[in-house]
C-alpha cells in the first residue's frame, strides 16, 4: 500500500507542554453531536501541530474573544470578527490530551487540544 503525504501533512502532532505556534489554517464546520457551528484552527511549528475546535456557542464565545485578544485582535462590539484574520497570528499555547464520554455512544474518547492562549 502506498500512503500520498500531502503538503501539510507531513507533521505529527505537539507533543505535551507549552509550545509557540502560528495559526496556519482555519476549517469551519458543525459539531457531529448538536450541530453547533465552529471554527477549527490548525497551529503549528516545525515540531508538529495541533487541530483546535471553537464553537460558536455562548460557553465558547469567551474562549474565541481570549483567542482574538491573544493574538492582537481586540473584539468590539458592533464589529464582526472574521477567522481569516487569525492566519499568520502567533501565540504560546499548552498543548496536551482531552478525554470525554462521548454522548452518542457513550464510550470515552480523548482528543489532542490546545487551551492557556498567551501572548507571544
Amino acid at each position: 500500500m502506498k500512503i500520498s503525504v500531502e503538503e501539510g501533512q507531513e507533521k505529527g502532532f505537539l507533543s505535551d507542554g507549552r509550545h509557540t505556534v502560528e495559526i496556519t489554517g482555519i476549517e469551519e464546520g458543525k459539531s457531529e453531536n448538536q450541530g453547533i457551528p465552529y471554527f477549527a484552527a490548525r497551529m503549528e511549528n516545525e515540531e508538529g501541530f495541533v487541530l483546535q475546535r471553537f464553537y460558536l456557542s455562548d460557553a465558547g464565545r469567551p474562549v474565541i474573544m481570549g483567542l482574538y485578544e491573544m493574538v492582537g485582535i481586540e473584539p468590539k462590539a458592533g464589529h464582526d470578527l472574521d477567522t481569516k484574520q487569525l492566519i499568520g497570528k502567533k501565540l504560546s499555547v499548552e498543548v496536551g490530551d482531552y478525554t470525554y464520554n462521548d454522548p452518542n455512544s457513550g464510550s470515552e474518547r480523548t482528543l489532542r487540544q490546545a487551551s492557556h492562549f498567551q501572548r507571544v
